[in-house]
């Protein structure tokens, strides 16, 4: 526990980077905190899976039911209030202007008494959205379905490329990706381990993320990989390079060997 308390100051980090200024960090850190110590007491070594991957999934987990439980508005309420809302923008569509609460209250089939209870009750209750989608409590981000064998097959794929894209890092960023992110270590620590401040990190961590989603893009969705601004440029060249390993680095059948990104800790 003592080792990783660091892990619950991260992850509170993170989550309050996606949710509104007034939670509160103390919360979120108690919680984390009383995750931490369960998880320490539920950890199963043999099952092979590191003590600090086990652990952020209890702490996240515990940051959620956290987050719910602040959460004023029922679910029906924020269900309503999405209906009235779609209904709203396709009303505001077809007349040309904001349709007045009457016209949206016939649309609906409400009472206008129950359009601006609703409004009033989301007004009032603290607005959830951990995933930058449109705001709901946090069981509405939990989904329930269950994928099939085309989307499995698409997600090993991904996973495939994942695995490339990392391997074919320069030392340095791939270092930061696999510390920062598989491994839980906090940025001080790879900064002293590289020698370099902890802002640095963060900009090769920022660095590193473009270089992923682009190069996996090239061989996924090559429409959404910018352009260079300079094609015959040294950073347009090494760029190319780095997208030329991913894509020769494997077969079909090599990505989709892995399942998960654990291996990418190794």
């Amino acid at each position: 526990v003592r080792t990783h308390l660091p892990l619950v100051g991260h992850i509170v980090r993170e989550t309050l980077m996606r949710v509104p200024a007034h939670v509160n960090r103390d919360d979120l850190t108690s919680a984390g905190l009383a995750a931490l110590a369960t998880a320490a007491h539920s950890y199963d070594p043999t099952r092979g899976v590191p003590f600090g991957r086990f652990a952020a999934m209890r702490i996240r987990g515990a940051l959620i039911d956290e987050l719910r439980g602040q959460d004023w508005a029922s679910r029906s309420v924020r269900t309503r209030s999405r209906h009235i809302d779609n209904l709203r923008h396709q009303l505001a569509g077809e007349l040309g202007r904001v349709p007045t609460t009457a016209e949206i209250a016939a649309a609906t089939g409400l009472t206008e008494a129950d359009i601006t209870a609703t409004e009033d009750d989301v007004q009032r209750a603290v607005v959830l959205s951990l995933q930058g989608f449109t705001p709901g409590t946090a069981d509405d981000m939990i989904t329930e379905t269950t994928a099939g064998p085309e989307d499995l097959l698409l997600h090993r794929e991904r996973i495939g490329f994942l695995h490339q894209a990392v391997q074919a890092l320069p030392t340095k960023l791939r270092t930061v990706i696999t510390g920062y992110y598989l491994h839980s270590r906090p940025m001080a620590d790879i900064a002293t381990e590289l020698g370099v401040t902890e802002s640095r990190i963060s900009q090769l961590r920022a660095e590193a993320l473009t270089l992923l989603k682009d190069g996996i893009n090239t061989q996924l969705a090559p429409e959404q990989v910018p352009t260079p601004t300079r094609p015959n440029g040294c950073a347009a060249r090494r760029r190319q390079t780095y997208y030329n390993t991913i894509a020769t680095t494997g077969t079909l059948h090599t990505r989709l060997a892995h399942t998960d990104i654990h291996g990418l800790a190794a």
